[in-house]
Order: structure tokens, then sequence, then C-alpha cells
């Protein structure tokens, strides 16, 4: 870049520098946005298509969970992880739509482009962006069922909702019971008489070698351990547990020492000492009333021996969230020095033992506020998939149960939402009103690709949307199932309020960042992989449909 100064060219940027301004920078940000759109649009719904992401180690990943799709991608295009924060703040805030909220992103963005080569201003697009969005989430409010959140049937439909298309469906009458009844052992009623549920108490263990539909809900934790000693009880039915983060071993000097020994019994002292400590940690242990110790650290040999001949259940190097659940599970203290160790620390319930699976079974007494879902799967790539699938669920019932309000699925809520917008946008003056009826455009493009990914014809199914909504049908969505058009909610087709207003809300803070951007410059190539030596193409274009996407762009 260089500026004439008294007739000499003033050079302010670095010779490997690169700039892009007005139109050629709002279409190579555009572009970008797109690609990334482009890459998770064929995942959408129910008949959405899986992809397989095979990282730079070799291992792979089976899915088609927006989410995990881009975080997966090795994607080094500033934009690009512009839009792919809006996929991560969904998954934070609403749990599920993702998808949704990175398509419609990239959906706004092509109608803008469209708005800006009319010479609309990139201001007017944004204002007008910004009250479409306000209106639609006033618009949702109105719309959304207010429901009875002890209402069973309508959480399980959220929940198979959620899991229809993650490899969860065909087991989803037994999965969506474990997740409702997951969800309300953590809910509890705060002062203010709302549901609060805390999903920190509610843990995942996977295994391979069982059928999806063997998947369990254990109120307590599951152990993946076994017992340090074969002569330890396997069961305890009126268990004490000490949750222990010291090792129960010989105390080591924090220096190096040298001990001259000039006798054989001083050796034999020496070990008597040792010995002496270990028995001192077990008698301690069981002078408080524990007979079950999970440890977080190790076990000496001759520390089993003891505990064993007490009686005393123990389980070493114990992960330290495992400790921390079990905390919750059973209502102990973790102890971190067992010279301070206390009756009062101990937790109390019951352990018992899965041969089969290698489980330990930890069952707290009365209400325990942490429960375990034990997923099976027949591979790990299913299993995975199916974890993916059930927290996306376990998240969206959690907050149903929290916020009380649900739509109609399939394309419903947004075939709505749009027609109300395009009546909104006659209120609205100036320039503004066109980027309001682009707005409500883009929220068609969800139910389009429900058709699209379904092998049906996506202009027919618009069409029939439209023709129903404009008949009063407001609930009148797709379901892919049967191919028709019919009130959703009915059949089943249950969504969060919460989700749908977090991805409008997040899909257009994106778009309008994006759109406000009119000048790049870069200090080398417009990538954030500063290891690549691959270099942008003259022009600014991004290459193979999206420039500094890491080699994916075969996704697109």
């Amino acid at each position: 870049m260089s500026q004439r100064m008294q007739g000499q060219p003033m050079i302010i940027l670095g010779e490997d520098s690169q700039r892009m301004k007005d139109r050629d920078a709002q279409a190579h940000n555009i572009r970008a946005a797109r690609a990334v759109a482009d890459a998770v649009r064929s995942t959408l719904g129910p008949k959405g298509m899986d992809k397989m992401l095979v990282d730079s180690m070799g291992d792979v990943t089976i899915t088609n969970d927006g989410v995990t799709i881009l975080k997966e991608m090795d994607i080094n295009n500033p934009t690009a992880e512009m839009i792919i924060e809006v996929a991560e703040t969904q998954e934070d805030e609403a749990g599920d739509g993702t998808t949704t909220a990175v398509a419609v992103t990239g959906e706004l963005l092509k109608n803008a482009e469209d708005l800006l080569e009319q010479d609309i201003h990139p201001t007017a697009i944004i204002k007008g962006f910004h009250l479409a969005s306000q209106q639609a989430r006033k618009e949702i409010d109105d719309i959304a069922e207010r429901i009875d959140t002890d209402d069973e049937q309508l959480l399980r439909k959220v929940a198979e909702t959620s899991m229809t298309g993650k490899g969860a469906e065909l087991n989803k009458d037994v999965l969506s019971q474990i997740i409702v009844d997951a969800v309300r052992q953590v809910t509890v009623v705060n002062d203010d008489g709302e549901n609060v549920v805390d999903l920190d108490f509610i843990n995942i263990e996977t295994q391979t070698g069982r059928a999806a539909g063997e998947s369990e809900l254990l109120v307590g934790g599951a152990i993946d351990k076994d017992p340090v000693h074969d002569s330890m009880p396997k069961e305890v039915a009126d268990a004490n547990v000490l949750l222990l983060k010291e090792a129960i071993e010989i105390e080591e000097a924090n220096v190096d020492t040298e001990v001259s020994i000039t006798d054989p019994s001083q050796l034999q002292q020496f070990i008597d000492n040792e010995e002496a400590q270990l028995k001192k940690k077990v008698e301690q242990i069981k002078a408080v009333g524990a007979n079950v110790v999970f440890c977080q650290k190790g076990i000496d040999d001759l520390a089993q021996h003891y505990l064993a001949k007490e009686g005393i259940l123990a389980v070493r190097r114990t992960k330290k969230s495992d400790i921390e659940f079990l905390k919750e599970v059973l209502g102990g203290s973790i102890v971190s020095d067992l010279d301070s160790v206390e009756e009062a620390d101990l937790g109390h319930g019951s352990i018992r033992r899965d041969e089969e699976d290698e489980l330990f079974y930890v069952e707290g007494e009365g209400e325990a506020h942490g429960v375990t879902l034990l997923l099976r799967g027949s591979t790990k790539h299913v299993v995975d998939e199916l974890e993916r699938g059930i927290t996306d669920a376990l998240d969206v019932v959690a907050q149903t149960v929290s916020d009380g309000r649900v739509l109609a699925g399939g394309g419903a809520i947004e075939v709505e939402l749009a027609s109300r917008l395009r009546n909104y946008a006659d209120s609205v003056s100036g320039r503004e009103q066109l980027a309001v009826e682009a707005f409500a455009d883009s929220l068609e493009l969800v139910p389009r690709v429900l058709a699209e990914n379904a092998g049906l014809d996506s202009i027919d199914t618009l069409v029939d949307l439209r023709a129903a909504h404009e008949a009063g049908e407001k609930r009148a969505g797709l379901n892919v199932f049967t191919s028709e058009i019919e009130d959703t909610f009915e059949a089943g087709i249950v969504e969060p309020a919460h989700a749908k207003e977090q991805a409008i809300s997040s899909a257009t803070e994106a778009a309008n960042l994006v759109l406000k951007i009119d000048d790049i410059i870069a200090a080398g190539d417009l990538s954030t992989n500063k290891g690549g030596d691959e270099e942008m193409p003259p022009g600014g274009g991004m290459g193979g449909g999206m420039g500094g996407m890491g080699g994916m762009g075969g996704m697109m």
C-alpha cells in the first residue's frame, strides 16, 4: 500500500502484506462463510448425511453433528473461523441447532450479497437484519407453546426429535426415556419456583460390543476399575466410602538421600518402619469406619494386603472427575490428608460389581443428586456418535424443562416466521425493508434443505408449506418420514424455543459482523495457518472454493 506525498509514494505496509477493499473484501468474506455453511448443509435433518473426517493422526470420526464437523475440519481462513464460532456458541448456549445456525448464517450472507449488487449499503442491510432478528424472536415467543414441564410424553418427543438422524433413532423409545429420567433426577426448584437443571451431575460412560438398546441409567456412578486385591469384597451393601486424594504409599523424601548400613538389622529396621507407616494409614482408614476406599493415586502392594485383611474394598488410580462425581452421589468429602480424616468425611451408599462389564456401580442413599448413563454400541464409532446425539438430547430436554416453551419442528416455525416477517417488512421504511424480506427468505432455507436431504422437491415442498401457513395452519411442517405436510407438533416433531431463538440471534450477529468488514489487511497470506506454504490466489480469490480450508475443499 502506498500513498503519494509531494510526488513520492509512501510505503506503509510490508512487502508481503496483502490488502483487499470494498466489494472484493466483502465477496471474499461471504464466499468463505458460505463455504462453511455448505460443508454442513447436507447433514441437516433426520435424513441428513454423515461426514467422515480423518485428522492428521489418521483418527476417523463419522458424524453429522454440525459443531463436531466444523471443529474437526482443518480450517485456517479467518472469516470461516468466525462462522465456526457461531456453531460453538449455539452448542454452548442451546446444546443443539448448530447446523441450522451455520446454514442460516450462510443463507443470510448469500441474500445480502444480492442486495449489495443492487447498491444497497451494508449498514442498511445490517440494520434490516437486526430489526428482523428482534422481530423474529418476539414472534417465536408468541408462537411457542407453553408446556407443563412434568409432561413426560412431551419431553420424550423433544428428546426423540433431537436424536433422530444421529444414529440413535432405532432405539429412541429406550433412549428418550433414559434421557428424560436423567434430566429429572438432576432438576431442582430454586427459591423463585423455577426449574434448574444441573447437567454436570450427569455422567456418561460408553461401552462397545453391545446393542444401543441395552443402554441404561444408573442412579449413581459407574467406575471402570478393578479392586486392587482379589480377596477384597466385590459388593458392599452398607458402604461407608472414603474418597481419598492422597496415595496409600511410603512417604518418600523430597531430596535424594544416602544411608550407610553397617548391620543387617538396620536394614530390617527400615523395612519395619515402612510397614509400620503403611499399617498406620490402613488403621486410620479403619478407625473412621470406612469399608470402601476410592483412591485417586496409588496404593502400595503391602497396603493392599492390609486393606484386604480388614475386609476393606479399595480402588486405586480413580479419575479425578470420577472422585468429584462420587462426592455428589455419596454426599462425602474428598480427603487430601489421612491424618485429618473424620467420620463426617465419609460418603454413604452401596457398591456392587458387574463382572461382565467390569464396572463398579455406586449408588447413594436417598435422593442421590447424580446419575450415570451407560451407553452401549456395537463399535467405537457407533457409540461415539450415539454419545454426541445423547449429549445434544440431554441439553435440549434440560432447556425445555428450564424454559417451558416448545415449537413445532419440520420447518414449521421457519415458514411461519418468514410469513410474519414479510408482513412486518411492510411497516419498515427505507431500504431496510428489503433486508427484512431477505431475512425472511433466508429462514426458509431450513424447510428447503430438509426436503432436499429427504430426496423431495424443495420448491414444491416450500410452496405447499406456504399455502398451509397462509391458511392459518401455523404448525404445518414437513414430516420427512411420510413426505407429507402435516401438523408436526401432533406428529411428535417438537423443538425447544430457546434453541431457535439462539440460532437466529447467533446467525444474525455473525452475518452482520461479516458484512461490516470492508477492508482486509493481512501481514502475510489471508489464512490463520502460519505454518502453511500456500499462497492466496491473485485478486484475493479463495482458490478451490475455500482458500485456506486445509484441504477440505472436497467437502464443499
